[in-house]
């Protein structure tokens, strides 16, 4: 590939192997591979090297302290960029499967949607990236850059294995940027590119009263109520307004800069079409306050809470425990465990008639690539010559990746570019990615190389 080529041969190569991009993904889908459930995941990605190397990728798996990693590579001495393609072909529980309208794992199309399992978190747009690299090596022998893959078993576990993964084989993953599809575009046939992503810290309260649940009434006033302890202990923690009270949650979030503010004032947003999304009546947020809130700034979302007695009718009982779940999505550079600490500090100092435990469940740090850079701006243009459209860049996704392993243990930029439908219910019952859309990640895919080495 030393001449530019034609991109429109590319999309007619696409157009004739789509019924075969179609069966693939179905048959992706059909492996389970729930990391949480340790449920066919070593199959599926026995299932996924197969298909890599069907793809003419050299492929491997490499083991970590958990599920493999299924590395693969595309190298050519004479290219001088490579770009990493993260994903995962893990998947969410499908519980509970009475709200899904069909088998989670026999896909079926409905209304132009491909519903079923891990369609769009992430099989679908994982296995785009593969089939466009086979669609350009079947065209032209070879690749204008180097690919490599790091697609890994536990990223719904919260990629705990990742890191030590990836500080182990610098060398291996050595690349000039990541580049990741995965999420929802975000809006309608609205391509989107995402510079970064929050990070998270999850963590558990448990209280502890009496040692069995009492009456109510014979022993109101006496017995410890463990729900009313974690709820005044919340309550102590973030104000009605979302700020939090913790001390030092707010002291290391990096500061938006001007170019980042006037970049959200001047991304569309679409309130009506948002709430609908979301499943509310309105949104009353401009676009700067929107994005603000979903890109630059951390949460404290309580996730669960559970105590005593939920059933019908009524039982008059002070309950003995109460366990109550908190996440927090957390702005570029707050780092979770130094959060974590201030937690431990907080709980300490709240005086309560309860033993209360805090319990560490996961923690991923955030992660932030300046706009400026020329790759990135290169990304940006092939999303906008494969959708005929300029994408929506958004400093920050409003979720939570591993992309800190890539800007922080490997020192390069990492671009989120979601190929999925705004509506694909991922991690819910009936989720789904669009037949269009994941045919137009292929695509993407497909102008991403091409661009980036520079043959259109």
């Amino acid at each position: 590939m030393t001449s530019p080529v034609s991109f429109d041969d590319v999309l007619l190569k696409l157009k004739e192997e789509e019924a075969f991009h179609m069966d693939t993904l179905f048959e992706l889908i059909r492996q389970r591979s729930i990391s949480a459930q340790n449920i066919g995941v070593e199959a599926c990605a026995d299932l996924l090297q197969s298909m890599m190397e069907d793809a003419g990728i050299d492929t491997q798996q490499l083991a970590t302290e958990g599920f493999p990693v299924v590395y693969g590579e595309v190298i050519h001495p004479d290219n001088d960029l490579t770009i990493l393609f993260y994903g995962h072909y893990d998947v969410q529980p499908p519980e509970p499967l009475e709200l899904w309208d069909t088998d989670p794992f026999e896909p079926t199309i409905r209304n132009g949607k491909i519903y079923g399992r891990g369609t769009g978190d992430n099989k679908g747009q994982l296995i785009a990236h593969v089939l466009a690299v086979k669609a350009l090596l079947d065209l032209h022998g070879r690749l204008p850059v180097n690919v490599k893959f790091l697609f890994e078993g536990e990223e719904e576990k919260g990629s705990i294995h990742l890191a030590p993964f990836a500080q182990a084989h610098q060398e291996l993953l050595k690349a000039d940027i990541a580049y990741t599809a995965d999420g929802p575009m975000e809006g309608k046939d609205q391509p989107s590119v995402t510079l970064g992503n929050r990070g998270l810290l999850y963590i558990e309260l448990n209280a502890q009263g009496a040692v069995r649940d009492n009456h109510s009434g014979n022993k109101g006033n006496i017995a410890p109520n463990p729900a009313m302890a974690l709820i005044n202990l919340i309550r102590t923690m973030v104000d009605e307004s979302g700020n939090v009270l913790i001390e030092g949650f707010y002291d290391d979030i990096l500061v938006p800069t001007d170019e980042e503010i006037e970049h959200i004032r001047s991304l569309p947003f679409d309130p009506v079409a948002t709430a609908a999304v979301i499943g509310v009546d309105a949104i009353d947020l401009s676009a700067e306050a929107y994005y603000r809130k979903l890109s630059l700034s951390p949460t404290f979302n309580i996730a669960g809470f559970g105590s005593g007695y939920t059933g019908e009718g009524t039982k008059t009982i002070i309950p003995s425990q109460a366990t109550v779940k908190i996440d927090m999505r957390l702005a570029a550079d707050q780092h979770p465990e130094k959060i974590f600490q201030a937690i431990l500090e907080h709980v300490e100092r709240f005086e309560s008639d309860c033993t209360i435990a805090v319990d560490y469940l996961g923690g991923v740090k955030p992660s932030r690539t300046p706009l400026h850079l020329d790759i990135v701006q290169k990304v940006i243009e092939s999303v906008q010559l494969s959708h005929n459209k300029m994408p929506v860049v958004l400093p920050a996704l409003g979720g939570t990746g591993p992309m800190y392993i890539f800007t922080d243990i490997l020192g390069i930029p990492s671009l989120t570019i979601p190929y999925a439908n705004v509506d694909e219910d991922n991690h819910a019952p009936n989720e789904n990615m669009g037949v269009s859309e994941y045919l137009a990640g292929i695509k993407t895919t497909c102008a991403a190389i091409l661009h980036l080495g520079e043959q259109i």
